[in-house]
């Protein structure tokens, strides 16, 4: 067998190649993804909790309105990636699925969870330097809970590993 073609050395098929197990996942690289799926998120939710507000909103509507937000900004980062790449649209979803959907998901149970628990968070206006720690703090907790579940999914070939493959 002639080695020197069969490896093209992305962490993909790195892990493919050892039965989904990528030894070589880093903590960099996942604190990369979790960043990558953090910023759509935040773009989202400060986007959400603006329109919210703008349009006097209660509580429930703004989360529904910063969660949908967060989730479509999250996933259009990796889409439009993926697209730039050479990829088909429709298969492009299917990639952003794969690879953001663990991510995005813990990322909004624990920065919002975070909000609806924080005393006088969830009726806090934009002004108030509550509603911006709660905010900002939410997305600090949900960051370091997110990288290591980040990292697990690299290593096993799932989560961001599978956008590797376009990059």
């Amino acid at each position: 067998m002639d080695h020197s073609t069969h490896h093209s050395g992305t962490a993909h098929d790195h892990a493919a190649h050892t039965g989904g197990h990528s030894k070589g996942t880093t903590w960099a690289t996942a604190m990369k993804a979790t960043l990558h799926c953090l910023t759509g998120c935040a773009i989202g939710e400060i986007l959400a909790m603006v329109v919210g507000t703008a349009l006097m909103w209660g509580n429930v509507q703004t989360m529904v309105l910063a969660i949908t937000l967060a989730l479509l900004f999250g996933y259009s980062f990796t889409l439009f990636a993926v697209v730039r790449a050479g990829v088909s649209p429709k298969a492009a979803v299917k990639v952003a699925l794969a690879a953001d959907t663990v991510s995005l998901v813990v990322m909004e149970l624990v920065d919002n969870g975070i909000i609806a628990l924080t005393p006088g968070a969830m009726d806090a206006h934009l002004s108030d330097g509550l509603f911006w720690a709660a905010l900002l703090g939410g997305f600090a907790v949900a960051f370091v809970i997110t990288t290591p579940v980040d990292k697990w999914m690299i290593g096993r070939g799932k989560g961001h590993a599978v956008v590797h493959a376009y990059h």
